[in-house]
């Protein structure tokens, strides 16, 4: 289903996926409800808050126009950005701020919500860690809009990146980073809990000398591997490998 065209009217005693969704994004624009799938009177109520705010008829009842605006966030970070000259990691970089400016993050428990079954393909819940969704999804957007090949092959799994990145040549140890600016914008970081495994991912903004600035997902202030959002974070080098793309 398209997650961003509404299919029908619902109202009071809808039931569904679809009432589900609208409860969902009632939520993620800060008028929390009960995501059960239920539209009953407090999801009515909810979605009058929503539509007084938003300067629509205060009716309750979610039409194309009100479901327009709750998915507005979604269809903002979604716009193509112009090329304009833009290397690819410049885009890259575009395209995440363009999404962090959104405010993306889960809701309705552990990763679930309409931007986590963006960034991963329809796919939600517990097992589906979704950091490396997002930066692919990035990545993705990026050699759409330059009409380029992609540069590795996409993975929900931060080991399957780290492995294919090795065997294309783009992958950069830590111990093996003697110049910083060898970081190029718009490269993946990856957090590493051994030789072979790795735990986290997300964009590298720019480079310092001790320490890189980062758009990415699943994350949160404590910089967790399971965290909520997409966010900007500051983080040092240790125990940190890259793929770089330029």
């Amino acid at each position: 289903m398209n997650e961003l065209v509404l299919d029908n009217i619902y109202k009071k005693g809808s039931k569904g996926k679809r009432v589900r969704l609208i409860q969902e994004w009632l939520s993620l624009n800060n008028i929390h409800v009960c995501v059960d799938g239920d539209f009953g009177p407090a999801t009515e109520e909810a979605v009058r808050q929503f539509q007084e705010r938003e300067g629509l008829k205060k009716d309750g009842i979610v039409n194309k126009k009100t479901y327009s605006r709750l998915v507005f966030p979604m269809k903002q970070a979604l716009t193509p950005i112009t090329v304009n000259e833009k290397s690819l990691g410049e885009m890259i970089i575009s395209y995440a701020v363009q999404h962090t400016q959104q405010t993306p993050r889960e809701i309705g428990g552990q990763n679930k919500g309409p931007w986590v079954r963006l960034y991963m393909n329809g796919h939600e819940g517990p097992q589906w860690p979704w950091c490396a969704g997002f930066a692919c999804f990035i990545l993705k957007k990026a050699c759409k809009t330059l009409e380029v090949a992609l540069p590795i092959k996409l993975s929900f799994s931060c080991d399957s990146l780290a492995v294919d990145a090795k065997q294309r040549g783009l992958f950069m140890k830590e111990n093996n980073v003697l110049d910083k600016t060898q970081i190029t914008p718009g490269s993946f970081f990856l957090v590493r809990r051994t030789s072979t495994d790795w735990i986290h991912t997300g964009i590298v903004e720019r480079t310092k000398e001790d320490f890189f600035y980062t758009i990415e997902g699943n994350t949160n202030d404590e910089g967790s591997r399971e965290g909520y959002e997409v966010c900007q974070r500051i983080r040092g080098y240790k125990k940190k490998d890259f793929i770089v793309f330029e």
